[in-house]
């Protein structure tokens, strides 16, 4: 089992990556000195393919599980929900010693984290990725929120887990477009981290056959590698003062298109696309190359994304942006690509630029 170290400003955690992890997943709470009650909390997708398999490897272990499902989808990652699991946690008699596990996609990751930092002020908590997306991005670094009205990831802490445990085998469960959902995040930390990994997935998504079936466009080792990036950012920047902002790479542009869409817009497909307009707006603003924005478009087409920038006005759009969290005072901070492998931060872009980008 593949076994990587995150260190953070109160301790650490390990992040297992194997195929077969899940099996493994009781043994390896019980090595980190749990045992007891635990919850497994899911959703009513999730829950009848892996939650069974969870539960039994927490029995061999000696834990007692109790397993909730919550309903499927990014409009119920809010509020409401976080107040019915908290019932749902105190029913099953959980004390501040027992182990909340998030089995499932970003949604219950994000959901269940921020129950699990405010439960009983705190219990420890789990992250079992079973999504792409998840896996490379939001289980990782500790980030945990859930959206209201006014827009995305708005309320939420930071609540660093006790593990990650990473089973590849459960992405053959995914559909082809949930799992080319998630391939936005890996393209994204492509453009991020460098030529190495940036051209294994253009070299991987050209071929096609991996076009026909995106699934065998990531190896296992090319999913570790995607991890890592997330793992040496939010190492160097806990807690986003600097350089972890650059993981929103796309996201200013695409939180915008999700708040629009009221969350029923699948948040790769919004990265996708938010990805090319902060490459456009880059070029535009003579921060990087014309080269460049071709490469990452040309890469996001062959993975199966459009690029088609969504029909709201683009005054609607650029609104929207305001009520994006990563806003500083009334600046909307964006990243932008200047090559691959080097994305920086700017909060001098004026409104007349983003707009000619959202008009198309």
């Amino acid at each position: 089992m593949n076994t990587t170290t995150v260190t953070h400003p109160t301790g650490s955690y390990p992040i297992y990556l194997a195929e077969n992890a899940l099996a493994h997943a009781g043994a390896k709470l019980a090595d980190l000195g749990h045992t007891g009650r635990c919850a497994v909390v899911t959703n009513e997708t999730v829950g009848p393919l892996h939650g069974s398999a969870l539960v039994a490897s927490l029995q061999s272990a000696g834990f007692e599980p109790t397993q909730i499902e919550l309903p499927d989808g990014e409009q119920f990652k809010n509020l409401d929900t976080v107040a019915q699991l908290y019932s749902q946690l105190i029913e099953a008699k959980l004390d501040r010693n027992s182990p909340v596990i998030a089995l499932g996609g970003g949604v219950i990751g994000d959901t269940v984290g921020f129950a699990a930092a405010s439960y009983l002020r705190g219990v420890p908590f789990v992250q079992i990725p079973t999504s792409l997306l998840a896996m490379v991005d939001a289980s990782v670094g500790g980030k945990t929120g859930v959206d209201v009205p006014e827009g995305k990831n708005l309320v939420g802490a930071f609540k660093q887990p006790e593990m990650v445990l990473i089973d590849p085998n459960v992405l053959n469960t995914l559909s082809d477009i949930e799992f080319r959902s998630g391939m936005a995040e890996v393209i994204k930390h492509g453009v991020l981290s460098g030529e190495t990994l940036f051209k294994a997935i253009e070299s991987n998504s050209k071929k096609p056959e991996n076009q026909a079936n995106p699934h065998h466009i990531l190896s296992t080792e090319l999913l570790h590698d995607a991890i890592m990036v997330k793992v040496e950012v939010v190492q160097e920047d806990p807690f986003e003062k600097g350089r972890r902002a650059t993981l929103n790479l796309g996201h200013t542009f695409a939180h915008a298109f999700e708040r629009l869409a009221n969350f029923n817009m699948r948040h790769g497909d919004a990265v996708a696309v938010g990805t090319v307009c902060a490459a456009r707006l880059a070029a535009r603003l003579g921060r990087c190359s014309a080269n460049t924005v071709d490469r990452i478009t040309a890469v996001i087409r062959q993975v199966g994304f459009s690029t088609q920038i969504p029909d709201y006005a683009p005054t609607e759009m650029w609104a929207a942006m305001f009520t994006d969290k990563k806003r500083v005072g009334n600046t909307v901070r964006f990243i932008l690509p200047r090559a691959i492998g080097d994305v920086d931060i700017f909060t001098d872009v004026q409104a007349g630029d983003v707009l000619a980008i959202l008009a198309g």
